[in-house]
């Protein structure tokens, strides 16, 4: 697997081997050991998730509080979207800094967000099916909303508004 480093040094591009022949193709999604390396921690995934949108649907930014917070691996098994991760450890020296990458089922790029991120994505392609593990269970009561608007991210331009959730579209 590829790793790339990105100016927020706990978020991590991972990006693994595909192996092709005449019969299509064949890669490794994850490796505990490969990844536990990657991140210097080891880390327990304890549930996974599936998201299908539809072309400029924006989801996020979205995290969970403490004791609930969560770390999350993510990729997109069909289609492609703009993936974006914010730092808001408030005591953190990254505090407000956002990656952003996009992810597709062709470059099966995946983003390691650990917890005290928020969490968002925009979907470019027609229709994507979007894939997450995460390292503490759904718990509603902790659940927030930060507005995409915040942070000064830098969004993809399309030929139509964002399509939000009400709990997306907070001011």
């Amino acid at each position: 697997m590829k790793i790339t480093e990105t100016k927020i040094p706990e978020i991590k591009i991972i990006q693994p081997e595909i192996y092709k022949d005449e019969r299509g193709s064949f890669f490794e999604s994850f490796n505990q050991k490969v990844f536990n390396d990657c991140v210097k921690k080891d880390v327990n995934f304890v549930q996974d998730n599936q998201s299908f949108s539809r072309y400029a649907v924006l989801r996020g930014l979205h995290y969970q509080s403490e004791p609930y917070s969560q770390g999350k691996l993510v990729s997109v098994a069909f289609g492609e979207v703009y993936d974006v991760a914010v730092d808001i450890r408030k005591n953190s020296s990254t505090y407000g800094l956002w990656i952003a990458e996009k992810l597709s089922d062709k470059n099966k790029k995946q983003l390691w967000i650990p917890e005290g991120f928020a969490h968002g994505f925009l979907t470019l392609s027609d229709k994507a099916i979007f894939c997450y593990k995460t390292t503490s269970y759904y718990n509603k009561s902790s659940e927030k909303t930060i507005n995409y608007k915040n942070f000064n991210i830098d969004w993809p331009t399309l030929n139509r508004p964002y399509i939000l959730s009400d709990k997306d579209n907070i001011l």
